[in-house]
């Protein structure tokens, strides 16, 4: 029970604070000003973490190596605590690390879409709306050429929901495939 707790805690933690790392990452990538909610929120959960790194890390492009490294951090301490309760192979933690880094890649995906969908119901005209939409906007864009509108009716975040829970699902068998292989 103990460990279930742990776990959980750090599933949390390491999720909320690599998640901001994420979207910090995106935000920056997709040039989208961080002077709203969703911004100010991002570097409050992310920028103890990220400032430092960045004296360290480069940008790639457009792309924040210092976000995309301290969301791996944040996820490989994670599992290095809890293997430090478990023990088993030490090899396997940077491994789920990155594992663990897809998973809120997808999860935060999901997450954005559902609020999206949510917002669209209620309050179209908000700022925050209009944040997430140019968030979501990008992988939205291929599906709504490939999806019609039914009914009037934009199915695409639906669509990409369930193409989004196919990629977990992938990525669960693909993790244990990959520690099955490292166990032998």
């Amino acid at each position: 029970m103990l460990y279930q707790i742990s776990a959980f805690l750090l599933e949390v933690i390491a999720g909320l604070l690599g998640s901001a790392c994420l979207l910090r990452l995106y935000m920056q990538h997709q040039r989208i000003p961080f002077g709203n909610p969703i911004g100010s929120l991002v570097f409050a959960l992310s920028d103890w973490l990220v400032l430092p790194l960045r004296k360290v890390l480069r940008p790639v492009g457009r792309w924040d190596m210092a976000s995309l490294v301290g969301a791996f951090l944040l996820k490989l301490a994670q599992y290095f605590l809890l293997w430090l309760v478990t023990g088993g192979a030490l090899v396997v933690v940077p491994v789920m690390a990155v594992f663990g880094v897809i998973g809120l890649v997808i999860y935060g995906l999901t997450g954005l879409l559902i609020v999206y969908a949510i917002l669209s119901w209620v309050q179209a005209q908000s700022p925050l709306y209009d944040v997430i939409g140019r968030l979501v906007a990008p992988p939205l864009r291929p599906l709504r050429r490939m999806v019609p509108l039914v009914g009037g009716m934009d199915l695409t975040p639906l669509v990409l929901l369930v193409l989004l829970q196919v990629a977990s699902i992938v990525l669960q068998h693909a993790l244990r495939g990959v520690l099955g292989g490292m166990a032998l």
